[in-house]
């Protein structure tokens, strides 16, 4: 027998009222409610009946301010999470083809159930103030689409794509063979596009940065554009160039003073005008749970929430527990590899590599390598590379509406980066799967990154951007080959380059978290930017090796000696070379100083080349150390190899040991391996010197995770709380998937046990509930008997329920067993925006309790899961976050630190 109508309605409202522990109701003792259910034919529906091609999501042109989710008649809104792009199943758009759908004449708009729903709307009325305050949540002024990270499902990801596929394939005629062909060819053009306009940004910006470096130091008469080199090219007196002393016809020490106070005034100016550029990309992030920074910023604040259960660094917050203020972030500054390694992990960050980001960090980098600060412009361009990409793919359907297709092409981007940086497309290549890929490609895709490459590498090629006719930066060629006695002191920069990398991230850590915690330093980062510009411009004045550009540094000290080179670096005889050695330790001290204390300001910035100018400094002094050994003690056993007469250099090479080291110190910065050993190969062209170059970013990774185990991006993801699981990582577990997963809730799901229509208002309270959890990109299980039926995702759900006229009176459809019409009639239906199972993923991937640990961590990384459903022998058990177990992850590190 039916219930009344009164316990009809309370059999939504009771169990929802309170956060309880939720208790399945058992099968037997179940009754059927009074529902438009008993008032219509009721068909079953299976998935197969379903066509899936259908239900692919309608997109609309989007950029980086976009938001998310837009009406069909094109209207857009601010929503808090990314959409599930691509879903075969989940449409927002349904086309009127096989889906769930009312008849015209059963619009339940009119029906009895929309009438049951509007006689109890009394019952509804006493919680309007919640349900106020959950329905504005929509709105712009409380939340922004961006508001928190959002992930990727990859899985989703790739059966949208292989719905695509199929739907390409399955046409046989002549017009289908086209669009196939199409279809295969989009990529070839995409990477063209891509690689061409990298390679032209890079020779704007190197060609710019040049012309304006040395303009510090005066200008060339007749060409006030060149630089110094160009200008006085081949000549050992220059009578063009002319300093500022000179043009103010000062002598003396009012001339020294004069060029002193230019180079000073533009090194502030240049950096200044940088700064400010970074800071127009200034976004602000009404966070609703803590996160705190997404820029290079090693002194963030670390939040520690409290989670349900109780656990400190969880994500949700307490309910008395204040939310944390809004987050600022500069997208321009810093070198951007970071964000980019969390970005290709599957985690969105909106506007980090858009238009606007891409234009700024251009035009602020230039200025920044120009101020001569020490800084390079080699990880920047993995940014500004991935930043083409991301807007190429907008262009290209196949791309850019799927998230996961998109990001093989960005994993490419940012091979290019490096190997316009360097001028070395193997490395490149070999970077892009070495530190920022997440997800192995396939053998059918591993090419992509090749041909992006080859295509940036001949436009470079074409352009000459250095005038050397060469795509490297630099390039040495060493005429001797290394002897077996230096092998010991290869090893013993290995150790130095590896221990400086670590200190140096050590050292920046404790600079950010103290000088950066400054009141006046935090809330003006113009000012930091202004201190440091002058300390560099009056230190760097005095000696020449600070003085210089960092590439044309890292250049002269790796050139080797040649007869008749008048370089300072290359001494007469023995007597010279301990003044070469003190020159070079003051240069040392001072750039590792400057290092430390640029990295992270408020400019665009990269750590590549830095480090391995502070390590050529570094191995040109052991280099010359080891030339005053054999001079001093030429019949020593260990230099018998060594011939007694000739130069200096006919034994020992210190532009060898200069590149060793460099090579060393940014592995220990980096942690990057094979990479930097290909990179150095194609600097240098040499096959004899691969093995010094190998042993020592060995030995320097062994001993930079004896001393820091964190790279100096891995630590600026965890200091600033990233939501990054780390796939290279094997961690050690010994335990089972239940004890992280919470206790089921009765706001954590959807109990469809009683009758598959809920009340919207219902849904909204169980969707804040998540909100306020910080699980923007959650999901709420469907639940019958507590038996898991399926899952609709946070956005889809969000955007369901905004589509709804009058949300309060509406009623709900979650079962995805359950059709309202005949087949017969599905031709014929309207939309019915209160039917919800599109949205409904009926096989939500699930592991039991008992499953271990690495069991699922190999999901979240190898499936690039956005969730686990959780059972208990076949019963609904609880749901664990991708982000819940990342914060597992860094609880594991923490305790194992300790």
């Amino acid at each position: 027998m039916p219930r009344s109508a009164s316990s009809y309605q309370q059999s939504f409202t009771t169990p929802e009222e309170d956060d309880e522990d939720y208790v399945p109701s058992p099968r037997t003792s179940v009754l059927t409610p009074a529902s438009p259910l008993n008032l219509r034919r009721l068909h079953s529906a299976l998935a197969s009946d379903i066509d899936l091609r259908s239900r692919l999501p309608s997109r609309l042109f989007m950029d980086e301010h976009s938001s998310l989710l837009a009406h069909p008649d094109g209207s857009s809104k601010n929503y808090m999470s990314e959409p599930n792009t691509g879903r075969p199943r989940f449409s927002r758009r349904q086309s009127t083809t096989g889906s769930f759908r009312l008849p015209k004449n059963h619009s339940r708009t009119s029906s009895w159930g929309y009438r049951l729903a509007s006689a109890l709307g009394s019952e509804r009325r006493r919680n309007e103030s919640i349900l106020a305050e959950s329905k504005a949540s929509i709105f712009t002024d409380e939340r922004v689409w961006y508001d928190q990270f959002t992930s990727t499902d990859w899985v989703h990801d790739s059966i949208a794509d292989a719905f695509r596929v199929r739907d390409l394939r399955s046409r046989k005629d002549l017009r289908g063979r086209i669009y196939a062909w199409l279809d295969g060819v989009q990529g070839w053009i995409l990477v063209a596009i891509i690689g061409f306009i990298t390679a032209f940004i890079a020779y704007f910006a190197d060609v710019t940065e040049t012309s304006i470096f040395d303009i510090k130091q005066g200008y060339c008469e007749g060409n006030w554009y060149f630089s110094k080199r160009k200008c006085c090219f081949g000549e050992k007196r220059c009578s063009s160039w002319r300093s500022w002393g000179e043009v103010m016809s000062f002598t003396g020490m009012e001339k020294e003073l004069l060029d002193l106070f230019a180079y000073v005034l533009f090194v502030v100016l240049f950096s200044v005008c940088a700064c400010c550029l970074t800071l127009t990309t200034k976004t602000e992030i009404p966070s609703t749970f803590s996160l705190s920074t997404l820029d290079e910023n090693l002194g963030a604040d670390r939040h520690k929430g409290v989670g349900e259960n109780g656990n400190k660094g969880a994500v949700s917050l307490a309910q008395n527990e204040p939310k944390p203020s809004t987050m600022i972030y500069y997208p321009a500054a810093g070198s951007g590899v970071a964000e980019v390694k969390v970005i290709l992990s599957g985690f969105v960050i909106h506007g980090y590599l858009g238009v606007k980001t891409l234009v700024i960090k251009t035009l602020a980098l230039i200025l920044s390598v120009a101020s001569g600060l020490s800084l390079g412009k080699e990880g920047p361009y993995v940014h500004i590379a991935t930043c083409v990409g991301n807007i190429a793919c907008r262009f290209f359907p196949k791309y850019n509406l799927n998230d996961g297709k998109r990001r093989e092409i960005l994993s490419a981007s940012a091979a290019s980066g490096v190997g316009v940086a360097f001028g070395a497309p193997i490395g490149g290549v070999l970077f892009s799967l070495e530190e920022v890929s997440y997800k192995l490609l396939l053998p059918a895709e591993d090419i992509v990154p090749d041909i992006l490459l080859l295509h940036t590498t001949l436009t470079l090629k074409f352009l000459n951007p250095y005038g050397t006719g060469k795509i490297v930066i630099f390039e040495v060629r060493y005429l001797t080959d290394w002897r077996f006695f230096e092998m010991f002191f290869f090893i013993l920069l290995g150790i130095l380059g590896g221990a400086t990398g670590a200190l140096f991230i050590k050292a920046s850590r404790i600079w950010a978290q103290t000088f950066r915690h400054i009141p006046a330093i935090k809330r003006w980062p113009v000012l930091e930017v202004v201190l440091v510009a002058l300390i560099t411009g009056f230190v760097s004045f005095w000696n020449r090796y600070t003085k210089l550009a960092v590439t044309e540094l890292l250049f002269e000290l790796a050139s080797p000696c040649v007869l008749g080179d008048d370089s300072r670096l290359c001494p007469k005889n023995g007597d010279q070379v301990l003044a070469i050695v003190r020159y070079l330790c003051v240069a040392f001290v001072i750039k590792s100083v400057l290092t430390t204390i640029t990295f992270g300001i408020k400019v665009p910035a990269g750590i590549y080349v830095p480090s391995m100018v502070v390590g050529g400094l570094l191995g040109r002094i052991v280099g010359h150390l080891v030339q005053y050994f054999v001079f001093t003690y030429p019949d020593a056993a260990i230099f018998s190899s060594c011939a007694r007469d000739g130069p200096l250099e006919t034994c020992v090479t210190p532009g060898v040991y200069a590149l060793v080291a460099a090579g060393a110190t940014m592995c220990g910065v980096t942690r990057l391996s094979v990479t930097l050993a290909v990179i150095l190969f194609e600097l240098t062209g040499s096959l004899d010197h691969v093995l010094p170059f190998s042993l020592s970013v060995l030995v320097a990774k062994w001993t930079a995770d004896a001393l820091e185990p964190l790279s100096i991006y891995d630590l600026l993801t965890d200091m600033n709380s990233y939501p990054f699981l780390d796939n290279k990582i094997r961690p050690i577990f010994n335990a089972e998937l239940g004890e992280i997963t919470p206790r089921v809730r009765s706001l954590r799901i959807i109990d469809i046990s009683n009758s598959p229509l809920l009340p919207a208002p219902v849904l909204r309270r169980k969707l804040e509930h998540l909100h306020d959890a910080g699980e923007l990109d959650g999901g709420l299980p469907v639940v019958r008997h507590g038996v898991l039926i399926g899952l609709i995702p946070a956005p889809d759900l969000e955007f369901a329920l905004d589509k709804l006229d009058n949300e309060d009176q509406s009623l709900c459809l979650m079962a995805t067993n359950i059709s309202w019409h005949d087949p017969d009639e599905a031709s014929d239906q309207g939309h019915d925006p209160t039917d919800f199972t599109p949205y409904i993923d009926p096989a939500p991937i699930a592991l039991d309790i008992h499953s271990p640990m690495d069991l699922v961590f190999q999901c979240f990384t190898k499936l690039g899961l956005r969730y686990v459903c959780v059972l208990r022998d076949g019963q609904y058990a609880g749901l664990v976050h991708k982000k819940a177990f990342v914060r597992y992850i860094k609880e594991l590190e923490v305790a194992g630190e300790t």
